[in-house]
């Protein structure tokens, strides 16, 4: 099985349902993970705020982020950019990712590569 989790969900809401988005990929991956599974997080739209979220000790999803760092591929270079995480990626030691060379952008990750490569595509 190989599976794709994309981090859509915006941690400025302030909401239980954005954090519980976050929470539940994550706990996929963590499962996937766990039975060997071949799993691939990224995060995009708002969603590329999350990487300075979790990466804070306090946050009480950083356990379980830590344990998927190596699964995590990083986030949308475009998207981090027009939501101002750009920086936070960075710092947080992950890459901008920018497969799909959208005109008029820095690049966002390409889902039909994934797609292309056999991956299950789930959005949380």
């Amino acid at each position: 099985m190989k599976v794709a989790i994309l981090i859509h969900s915006d941690p400025k809401s302030g909401t239980e349902e954005a954090l519980g988005r976050v929470f539940n990929g994550l706990a996929v991956a963590h499962d996937l993970k766990q039975k060997n599974e071949e799993v691939r997080i990224q995060f995009i739209g708002t969603g590329t705020r999350w990487l300075a979220e979790l990466s804070k000790a306090d946050h009480p999803v950083h356990e379980l982020f830590e344990g998927l760092r190596d699964k995590i591929d990083g986030a949308s270079s475009a998207c981090s950019d027009a939501f101002g995480a750009a920086e936070d990626v960075k710092n947080s030691g992950f890459e901008l990712l920018t497969g799909n060379a959208l005109p008029g952008t820095s690049g966002l990750p390409s889902i039909a590569d994934l797609m292309a490569d056999g991956y299950q595509v789930l959005v949380y």
